[in-house]
This record gives C-alpha cells, structure tokens and sequence, in this order.
C-alpha cells in the first residue's frame, strides 16, 4: 500500500482514525499529512494530557502532564458494527451456498453456517483483541476487492473465498508485537478445528466434518509467510512459532481431508 501523503510503498501503512486514509510513518500524524479533520484530532489530545498546576513560588506555576493509560477493554464504534454487519451476511451467504457441494439437511446447513460465520469473526476478533489488550487502535473494516470477491463467490460453483474484510491496527508497533498480534487469529482456529475433529468421532456430521476442514484451512492459508498475510508477520518476528503454527494447521488439513471428508 502506498502513503496517500508521499506515495511511497508500505508494508505496515498506519491509518488515520479521523480521515481514515493511510499514511507512511513520517507521514502517520495529522499534522504531518495536513488531516481534513485535524480539529478533532488537537482535542483528544488536550483530553488525554491533562494539565496539573503546582504551586512553586507566588505568581510561579510549572505544569506536569499527566497522561492516562490507555484503555484496553473490548470496544466497537458504530462504523466498526457497520463494517461487521455487512461482512456477516456476506459470510452467511456463503456457508448457505456451500450445500451446492454438500448436501446438507437444513438443520446441519444452519450449524454449519453458523460455525463458519463464527470461525471467520473469532479469526478477526482474536486479531483485535490482541491489539486492543497491547494499547493499539483496531477496528474490523471492509475491503472493497475482498468484499466483491466473496459476493461473488455465493454464486459461483468455481470458488470460495471468504474475505470481506480485516481488522486493521494502528500505533507504533515493533515487529514482536505485531507478530503477537498476527498469530492470534490462526491460532485461534487451529484450536477450533482440533475442537471441532474431537467432536465428529461422537459426533460425525457433515456440519462439524466441515467445521473442522475450514478451520483447520483458513489458519494455513493465513498462515503462508508472504505479502500481507498473517504468516509473513509472523516469520519475521519469529520463525520457531511460524513453524509451529504452520506445522500445525498443515497436519489438521491433511488429516481433515484424508480421514474426514
């Protein structure tokens, strides 16, 4: 991506969270990218930076800032439940679509679409979690070309692919936390698809069959450590974790396929 400042490429552009353009990191602040509501950046600024008089000599007063920590509970604004509630039914959509190629009885068409929603939003959540708890801005955001790749794919008997959009994350963040923050969502559905393989040995539905091969997909596809996927992040933090994350979902794939589906 390139800075809509300078136009110079990015790899980890940040995003302005009052105009929502995306800028290098000479460029990232609002004054540095002449920001069209640079106004509503200056006052949270005095909000979170308080100034506290002490009292030296008569007439005399020094001011002592006194930053607030950064929250780090859950949070959503009504742009983010937008943002969600679009990319929800675009996956509902497609977990409905899915019984082209697998017949389903209506009520295991309904879990696994709803297994597959919830997969694909935990992937997400887990990402902004992991950002949030570390002090950073991270919001779920459609993306344009991944939003009409996925309408698409409802009708298409070619392929699937479930991309609507992604958390996107802001601040001053180093390669460790980043890759932190980037292998939260594979991991997260590397535990749902061993849950859901534990499950189909009591239980072998054709819902919780393919619960645990989507799963078990999504985290190695995120997982390949190039261009903007959560592998690449990864690998470059650490190469011990990415290989054993990657082992991990490759080994659930195989044996989803081979002994499952």
């Amino acid at each position: 991506m390139r800075c809509q400042k300078c136009g110079q490429e990015v790899f980890l552009p940040f995003k302005c969270q009052y105009c929502g353009s995306y800028f290098c990191s000479e460029h990232r602040l609002p004054e540095n990218h002449d920001c069209p509501r640079i106004e509503l950046a200056r006052a949270p600024k005095e909000e979170r930076q308080p100034v506290v008089l002490q009292k030296q000599k008569p007439y005399e007063y020094t001011g002592a800032y006194a930053p607030l920590k950064p929250q780090r509970k859950m949070r959503f604004s009504n742009s983010e439940v937008k943002h969600l509630s679009i990319a929800a039914i675009l996956v509902v959509l497609i977990g409905l679509s899915f019984t082209m190629y697998f017949p389903m009885e209506p009520i295991n068409l309904i879990l696994f679409t709803a297994v597959l929603t919830a997969s694909f939003f935990a992937h997400e959540m887990a990402h902004k979690i992991a950002a949030q708890i570390m002090g950073f801005w991270a919001e779920f955001r459609l993306i344009f070309t991944g939003a009409i790749l996925t309408l698409i794919s409802i009708i298409s008997p070619f392929f699937k692919i479930i991309s609507p959009g992604a958390v996107m994350v802001s601040g001053f963040i180093d390669m460790k936390n980043m890759g932190k923050i980037s292998v939260a969502g594979p991991l997260t559905n590397i535990i749902l698809s061993t849950i859901f393989m534990i499950i189909t040995v009591p239980f072998p539905t054709t819902a919780s069959k393919l619960a645990a091969a989507f799963n078990a997909w999504i985290a190695l596809f995120n997982l390949i450590p190039f261009g903007m996927f959560d592998g690449f992040k990864v690998f470059l933090w650490n190469k011990s974790i990415w290989a054993l994350t990657f082992a991990a979902s490759l080994i659930l794939t195989i044996t989803c396929y081979i002994y499952i589906l």
